[in-house]
């Protein structure tokens, strides 16, 4: 790339130090197959979401009358307008107690020196914030991650065990 787009923001900056790239594509291998579970079991691809940050808990409720309730963590949010990821480890809009596994990836990257996850604000693609959440599953021993609309943000979120119920 020549110098007027590393100026003007062509360039997104160095590739990932071929550590990181490795784990993230264990870690994208390992969210895919547990993803595929929960869509087997319970529908999770189907299901309609909420988050209550009060309580800390995801809630999914399916077209089959199953409700899968699981503690929750919010990773970070993308812009879906500019790009912009945003980790939950420093945001204004995530309640501490659910920011504690983001704040376990920026203790991960600061002990491995991986800028991608001490930068507070980053460029990327929603692929590439799928990366990050996926990472997180990893290191922070999740069950699962999700992805949930918010207006013109997403939001990327882990969670805890899964427990199953009837809709009554």
């Amino acid at each position: 790339m020549g110098l007027l787009g590393r100026m003007f923001g062509g360039n997104k900056g160095p590739a990932d130090p071929p550590a990181l790239r490795q784990e993230i594509e264990k870690a994208m291998n390992g969210l895919a197959a547990v993803t595929a579970a929960h869509n087997g079991t319970w529908h999770l691809g189907e299901a309609d979401w909420s988050l209550d940050q009060d309580v800390g808990n995801l809630v999914f409720t399916t077209p089959q009358g199953m409700q899968a309730v699981a503690p929750a963590q919010i990773i970070g949010t993308y812009n879906t307008q500019d790009g912009a990821w945003l980790w939950g480890w420093d945001h204004s809009s995530v309640e501490p107690s659910l920011a504690k596994d983001a704040k376990k990836m920026l203790a991960y990257g600061q002990k491995h020196g991986y800028a991608k996850l001490t930068t507070r604000k980053l460029q990327i693609t929603e692929d590439e914030a799928w990366e990050l959440t996926a990472l997180a599953f990893l290191v922070c021993g999740a069950n699962g991650a999700y992805r949930g609309p918010a207006g013109t943000a997403l939001v990327f979120m882990t969670f805890g065990e899964v427990q199953l119920s009837k809709v009554t």
